[in-house]
């Protein structure tokens, strides 16, 4: 038997690959060693559907957010380990999941576009490069974040077209104030600014809700896709919610920079299953 594991730091989806080919599918909180002890990440394994499998599981891949360092992945990989004590656990980042689950065995550059954003140029079994993920301050570009950010500027500013700002003030009863405690006093201040996604995501037909995410896609690729050797020449998938339900726009930029764009998952774990699969 083998159980993956695709988790964010909210939550975490569970696949269990039994032997005669069976899957069994579950999903509990989710885990970041980055936010979490070791003590608080074996709390969130107590729950019945994983304790009951405990002496059948042979081999454990948890993917993770804030599973890039070896110190991280050695406190994930001990923390599983002491509910699976017979079972070989492999931990890896969020990353590879999506590569592996795009991109499978061939070559690619498989991205993330989530809350926030990631990229790597992939060549079938390791990823050989990277682009700086230095998170929603300073970066993830064409991520939610990103995107809502620009949003959110242009309606301090009052540099949106008069008709949105009358929905947004309608819809959504913004004000500046509002912006500015939950971005500077709340915590999460980067799934604040992502919520925006959902109403632009909604209004996409007009022009200036297209060109945000547009723009924050093309500031993506510009930062990450176009980096990569011979990027024209790589199939460019992706995996991440903002990519999923806004795959119209990102074809559109792929189609308009030259970029191939070939598969974009809402997650990854249906790829992680069938990748997975073939060790059954």
């Amino acid at each position: 038997m083998i159980l993956i594991a695709d988790s964010g730091s909210s939550k975490t989806d569970w696949r269990v690959l039994h032997d005669s080919g069976e899957v069994d599918q579950f999903r509990t909180v989710g885990f970041n060693p980055y936010y979490q002890n070791a003590e608080d990440m074996l709390q969130g394994l107590q729950v019945p559907e994983i304790l009951k499998l405990r002496g059948m599981v042979r081999e454990v891949y948890f993917y993770g957010a804030g599973c890039t360092s070896d110190k991280n992945k050695v406190t994930v990989q001990r923390t599983i380990n002491a509910v699976f004590s017979e079972a070989q656990v492999t931990v890896d980042h969020d990353l590879m999941a999506s590569a592996r689950a795009t991109c499978g065995h061939q070559p690619g550059i498989a991205c993330i576009l989530g809350t926030g954003s990631n990229s790597g140029d992939y060549d079938g079994v390791t990823i050989l490069s990277s682009r700086p993920s230095p998170g929603y301050l300073l970066g993830d570009e064409g991520g939610g974040c990103y995107i809502g950010k620009h949003f959110l500027q242009d309606f301090i500013y009052d540099d949106m077209p008069t008709h949105i700002r009358e929905m947004v003030e309608d819809e959504l009863k913004l004000s500046i104030f509002d912006i500015q405690e939950n971005v500077y006093q709340r915590p999460f201040p980067n799934r604040y600014m992502a919520g925006f996604c959902k109403f632009i995501a909604d209004h996409k037909s007009d022009p200036y809700c297209f060109g945000l995410f547009y723009n924050g896609f093309l500031d993506f690729f510009r930062r990450h896709v176009m980096r990569y050797e011979n990027y024209q020449k790589k199939p460019v998938n992706f995996v991440g919610s903002i990519a999923y339900y806004n795959g119209d726009v990102l074809r559109k930029v792929g189609q308009d920079y030259d970029v191939h764009i070939k598969v974009i998952l809402e997650t990854p774990i249906a790829g992680l299953t069938l990748y997975h699969q073939e060790k059954i």
